[in-house]
């Protein structure tokens, strides 16, 4: 698929997608594109002030248009934000692109994020919200992933050579 990313990371709050897709970048030669980063520099602000000040609706759009963006950018790879590909026309423009799925569990995910603040949609009942809102993006997740790899209990540098292991031997 040309005018495409040689990969998009997907997967909940708390994975590592922007860590592990900067690991891939770096290892492959590519450029790193996070939509999480790009709402950021077009609103002029952080995604949590986003949530506050404009609503969810509001942040479902500006990622919804940096994701669609991202994905006519050749050869990037790109880090969704944990709701992108819920947004129906995310979900669907990733069909048929190199996607991978990083999965956690809920006590690793509490180790990495801690549940803080600058998470909007787990800023009440955190582990709570983030077990329901994986149960409910799960298959979504799993529909839309070319590989998978599960960062339970993994360093970055374990999951940056699975991942790795899996891309190359799909090339």
């Amino acid at each position: 698929m040309s005018g495409a990313p040689f990969v998009v990371v997907i997967g909940p709050p708390g994975v590592g997608k922007s860590t592990i897709a900067r690991g891939l970048a770096d290892r492959l030669g590519r450029r790193l594109v996070d939509t999480d980063t790009l709402v950021e520099e077009r609103e002029g602000r952080a995604i949590a002030d986003v949530f506050v000040e404009d609503g969810e609706d509001y942040f479902r759009r500006a990622e919804e248009s940096a994701v669609l963006d991202s994905l006519t950018e050749d050869g990037i790879v790109l880090a969704l934000g944990g709701g992108a590909p819920m947004i129906p026309a995310v979900g669907e423009a990733l069909t048929g692109h190199r996607v991978l799925f990083l999965d956690v569990g809920i006590a690793d995910a509490a180790r990495r994020i801690g549940f803080d603040k600058s998470r909007p949609l787990l800023s009440v009942n955190p582990r709570q919200a983030w077990i329901r809102t994986m149960d409910e993006r799960r298959p979504t997740y799993e529909r839309l992933a070319r590989w998978q790899v599960d960062t339970a209990g993994q360093d970055v540098d374990a999951v940056l050579a699975q991942a790795l292991a899996r891309i190359e031997e799909d090339a």
